[in-house]
This record gives C-alpha cells, structure tokens and sequence, in this order.
C-alpha cells in the first residue's frame, strides 16, 4: 500500500490525488490536508463571485474526494499543529500544493497608508476567507486604483463596479454585499507599467467590462499602437487588444449615461502613494516599452486614489525544514522534487502562472516521478503507517479533524443561510464552520 499526503485542497492537490488513484488505484491511500475546514482554496475564496460557471469544477474534485481511498483533513495546519518530519514519517510521499495565498509587496513608499490591500487580502474579503472577513476597507471615496495588468486586477475592477443588481446568483459574501451597496466609487484607474501588447488579461474577463450596468471602460486612443503590429500577436492576447481598441472608440455620449469610469492607465509605473495616515494618490511614472520592459521616461504625475488594490503577484508560505526561495516566493525545487519524500505541485511549485487547469497536468507529472522514485528505492523500503499513523498522532494532540463529509454538512448548512438566488451564504468564522458541521 502507498500513502500519501498532499498539503493543500485546492485545484492542484486534488488533481495530484486524481492522478495517485489512476497510479496505483486501490493500493493507494491519500490524505489531503488543509488549515481551513473547507476544500477547494482558490476555487472556493479566489475565484470572483460572480464567475459561478468557473466554480463548477468543483464537482470534479468531489468525486475524488468521496473515494474509499481519499481522504479530506480539514482544519490541521502543517507545520504548526504537524511537522513535514512527522508526515514524511507516515507518508511514502509528501506533496506540497498549498497555492501562493500571500500578497507580492509592491515595496513603494507609502505602502503602509491605510486603505491600501493586496488583492489576496481584498478578495479574500469579498470571497469570505475567514482570515480576511474583518479586512472593512472604505468605499466612502470617489477614486479606486487597482494596479496590475492581469486577470485579478479585471476581477478587482468589475465587482467594485457592479450593481446590487448584477450580483444576482453569485456567492459574494453578505458583508461585501453591504459595503458594495452603499459605495460612492466613480473612478477605477486600471494602472499599468508596460502597453497593451503586454497585457495579461483575457478576452473573456475583458468582454464583460462591457456589459456593466453603471460603468463604462476606457482607454486613451493614444496608448494604442498602429493596428498593422497586431499581426504579430498570439491570438488570445489578439484578441484582448482588440478589445481595448474598443474600449477606445465608446463615443462620449454613450459614456455620459454611466455613473462610473474605469480607465486603462498604462505605461504608468507606480512610483510612491500620497497622503496622510490614509492613502490619497498614487505618483507614477510615465513609462516606454523597449524590448518588453518598462523604462522610465522621468515624467511623473498623480492619480487620486481612496482606495487602492495591488494586482501584481503572489507568494507562497514557507513551512519549517523546507528549502523556500525567497526570491522566486515559492518552495525551491527541482521540477517538482524538494527533498527525498518531498514534493510541489501548483503555484508552490512554479509560482503563481497558469489557468486551474494547468494543474492537472502538473498533478499527474509530480505523481509519475513519486512513482519513479519508489520504484527505484530512492524512498526507501516502504512499509509506513500513513493514515493510521497520523490518526494515532492527532488523536494524542487533541486535534479536531473536519473530515469531507463534514464538508458537506457545512456546504447545506450554506445553502440554507443564502439570500435569494444565491448558491450559498459562506461561513466567514472558522468556529461557525466547524458548529455547522453538527
């Protein structure tokens, strides 16, 4: 028999434990251990609330989850309540998938103003992670600056713009609802340092942007570079610049009938944040694009910002006795190995890059070399505990294991509180979760 524990319930753990199944089917058994209570990661407090279709995938890993031979450890925190020894102990393998849940800084004077959030923290906040529930940024200002180029920064934009109204069958968290409803937003500045050929953002998460009830996008004509270079483009990204020429070509009057702005700033290199106590704007710098990098050109200006969310990147926590690199932000290792039983998969792996499905993939190459490596003895003998073993250690630990079909009860209970329409009103306390339960 093979054990095996994975670190982390979202996309990548489950595909990883998808993949140990079809490696070794009855004769595997997988734990999948998380600190939350509840599964999925970014699938359940990452993905916009209103994008439910994404969500959906869900489903997939629910099957994998109530097989014989996996198993959900909700509410353990590895490296905490658990040591990587004890686990590498138990399991024949040790799988890190625990995403990049810590915000990038962007390491600017000003940072620590108030109303001032990584977007980890801020959706977070509108999703219900419990650690993020009491973020209570203000939206009493006229002026939002969201910074980033990339597809959280559009996620950021669109629900600050949204009506009541449009939240309709999403599970954004009640609180938010809240916030949102009385907000007295204007403006949302999309700030970029490089141009439109180096966007991140799809032409999905940009299409809808037209489709606001209140808020209308825009970009400056002369941001855009000649049609004729589109050409060379990869279609996707093609596609993407087409929209911002559209953007770009909204006549006024058609803007006047909305009450909020969000403008495309690029070429705009956050350069300090203004004010005191309490973040008033953000300086920049005009910028070039040479060779795919932003160079400044030493014009600088000031956006007015009331409220400012940073979009440009994640991190990965270390856990004690792993190699971290620090610059990269995520655990060191060798296309996927870390340690003799130790192992990465996901953004712990490469960083925070990749659609959910560009796990599924790297689940099943970290499974094939776990494979290899016991063939090969280089996990030693076998023969380890694995799940009895770790039920033995937290039981002498006292700890409080939220097992799948726990999960479950806590997702009805849920559905129950949702207001109409909605698929669910999430627990935002990690002790509401486990009370849910019964």
């Amino acid at each position: 028999m093979r054990h095996i524990a994975i670190i982390g319930s979202g996309p990548a753990g489950y595909y990883t434990a998808e993949a140990a199944q079809k490696q070794w089917g009855d004769e595997v058994r997988v734990d999948i251990f998380d600190t939350l209570p509840v599964p999925y990661g970014l699938i359940r407090t990452g993905v916009a609330p209103d994008h439910q279709s994404i969500k959906g995938v869900s489903r997939r890993y629910e099957a994998t989850a109530l097989s014989e031979n996996v198993r959900f450890v909700g509410n353990v925190t590895v490296g905490d309540q658990v040591s990587m020894d004890e686990l590498r102990d138990l399991y024949d393998a040790v799988v890190l998938a625990t995403g990049a849940p810590n915000d990038r800084p962007l390491g600017i004077e000003g940072e620590s103003l108030d109303n001032i959030f990584g977007s980890a923290a801020f959706v977070g906040w509108y999703n219900g992670h419990p650690q993020f529930a009491g973020l209570n940024p203000s939206l009493s200002g006229t002026n939002a600056v969201v910074i980033g180029m990339g597809n959280v920064a559009l996620d950021v934009a669109r629900i600050l713009a949204k009506t009541e109204a449009e939240f309709a069958g999403s599970d954004i968290v009640a609180h938010a609802l809240d916030a949102l409803r009385t907000s007295n937003m204007r403006t949302i500045t999309i700030v970029g340092r490089r141009g439109p050929h180096q966007i991140m953002m799809t032409p999905k998460e940009l299409g809808e942007l037209m489709h606001l009830e209140r808020a209308t996008p825009r970009v400056d004509r002369s941001d855009l570079p000649d049609e004729a270079e589109d050409a060379i483009l990869e279609p996707g990204l093609r596609k993407s610049v087409a929209h911002l020429r559209s953007f770009a070509a909204i006549p006024e009057s058609e803007r006047a009938d909305k009450a909020i702005e969000i403008d495309f700033d690029m070429f705009a290199s956050p350069l300090r944040f203004v004010g005191e106590g309490k973040v008033t704007g953000l300086e920049v710098e005009r910028t070039t694009v040479e060779a795919g990098r932003a160079i400044g050109t030493g014009e600088t200006y000031v956006i007015p910002a009331d409220l400012v969310v940073s979009c440009i990147g994640y991190r990965s926590s270390p856990i004690p006795g792993v190699p971290f690199d620090e610059r990269a932000g995520r655990f060191a290792n060798d296309d996927g190995r870390i340690l003799p039983g130790i192992y990465c998969v996901g953004w712990a792996r490469r960083g925070p890059t990749g659609t959910i499905g560009t796990n599924r993939p790297d689940g099943f190459g970290v499974v094939e070399k776990i494979a290899e490596d016991l063939n090969t003895g280089a996990l030693g003998a076998g023969g380890k505990e694995g799940r009895t073993g770790f039920n033995s250690l937290a039981e002498q630990r006292g700890l409080d294991i939220v097992t799948f079909r726990d999960w479950k009860k806590i997702e009805e209970a849920e559905a129950r509180a949702a207001r109409e329409g909605a698929p669910r009103e999430k627990f935002v306390d990690i002790e509401a979760m486990i009370r849910a339960r019964g």
